[in-house]
């Protein structure tokens, strides 16, 4: 009856009685795992690929071996000298195709959620120093129902404090909880013109209730005016950050929204202007660990991947002109036959073809 060698790199079948001294061909050493690097102590041939390395030929030749090597010793049994470590395996996913990545990729459709923001202490400072004059007082809520009817669903009542999210009609029976007057930072305390309730801390400001009742507003104040914000993005293989660059934005009027693919913006800045984008991101982030962080010169967007590895875009490539067309019309439908303001610092748009300009020194046209 055949017997099975036991000896490394070997693993054939043997009759006993036919063994002889050059039968077996195996490895008399240990394997080698090193810098990526998989070998046997016996022999020079090494190899980065596991199945090339379980292929590797013996080295040795002598008799087949029908006796099991000895077993590890157990954890149990001590000893005078240290324990090794136990090994960690660690296994790395290679890049999916963009077909399987868009195959598994959640809908767009999933409710969006507020990410929390956080408010630099320089931040605070400058909103201090503003003079916010009785003209930014907001009316009391509330929107035509004409405007209503164009609302699509999961957007954010645009009033003070108001955070409930628009599900369909019958959202505009229900009663808006807000602050009809304005943010005041002053001396290290805040609180809002309507009510004055002060606190020193941001947060707590920021998680104040309403002290009016009215309508909910989801299309916003037409006091304000849209403009675009230059903007930029970085990566690194577990995070992704979006910056828009407005001067002295207001937390307690602004918010971002996000679901595992959609980023939705929605800035209030200096100047009673108003940036907003919608974004369809390249990749699926998780809405948990996303933050946004609010400085004097710039909102910053924290976006946590869902899996690690490199983005080819922020956006998936129809989404850019989409977003712009949409504050395009926006802007249009506010001031109709008003010419085109030039752009100031807080109110550029970013292209690739100013980039290349600027960085070749031709002038746009």
């Amino acid at each position: 009856m055949a017997s099975l060698c036991y000896n490394k790199g070997c693993g054939q079948r043997f009759d006993p009685e036919h063994n002889t001294k050059d039968s077996c061909l195996y490895h008399p050493g240990v394997p080698i795992f090193h810098d990526a690097l998989k070998g046997w102590s016996c022999c020079k041939k090494r190899t980065t690929d596991f199945s090339e390395f379980l292929s590797i030929k013996g080295c040795t030749k002598g008799f087949h071996s029908k006796e099991k090597p000895p077993e590890p010793f157990s954890q149990e049994e001590t000893s005078d000298k240290p324990k090794a470590k136990p090994v960690e395996e660690l296994i790395i996913q290679g890049p999916k195709s963009a077909e399987k990545m868009q195959r598994e990729r959640p809908s767009s459709d999933e409710p969006r959620q507020l990410l929390p923001i956080k408010v630099s202490r320089s931040l605070e400072q400058a909103l201090e120093k503003l003079n916010l004059s009785s003209k930014d007082e907001a009316p009391e809520g509330g929107c035509t129902g004409e405007a209503a009817a164009q609302v699509r669903a999961g957007t954010t009542c645009k009033n003070a404090a108001c955070k409930v999210i628009y599900q369909g009609p019958e959202s505009n029976t229900e009663v808006c909880t807000f602050h009809p007057g304005v943010p005041v930072f002053h001396e290290g305390m805040k609180y809002w013109s309507c009510c004055r309730i002060k606190t020193t801390d941001f947060s707590a400001f920021l998680e104040q209730p309403g002290c009016s009742s009215g309508r909910h507003c989801w299309t916003g104040k037409g006091d304000k005016k849209a403009v675009s914000c230059r903007q930029d993005w970085h990566q690194t293989s577990s995070q992704v950050v979006v910056t828009v660059y407005a001067k002295n934005p207001l937390p307690a009027l602004s918010s971002v929204k996000a679901n595992r693919t959609v980023l939705e913006v929605h800035v209030i800045f200096e100047g009673n202007k108003i940036f907003q984008a919608e974004l369809d991101l390249w990749g699926v982030i998780e809405i948990e660990k996303s933050f946004v962080s609010m400085v004097p010169t710039k909102v910053e967007i924290t976006l946590c991947k869902a899996s690690p590895g490199s983005w080819a875009r922020l956006e998936l490539p129809q989404s850019r002109s989409h977003s712009r067309g949409e504050q395009e019309e926006a802007a249009s439908a506010e001031e109709p036959g008003a010419e085109q303001e030039e752009d100031s610092d807080d109110s550029l748009s970013w292209s690739e073809e100013e980039d290349e300009e600027l960085e070749m020194g031709t002038p746009s046209n």
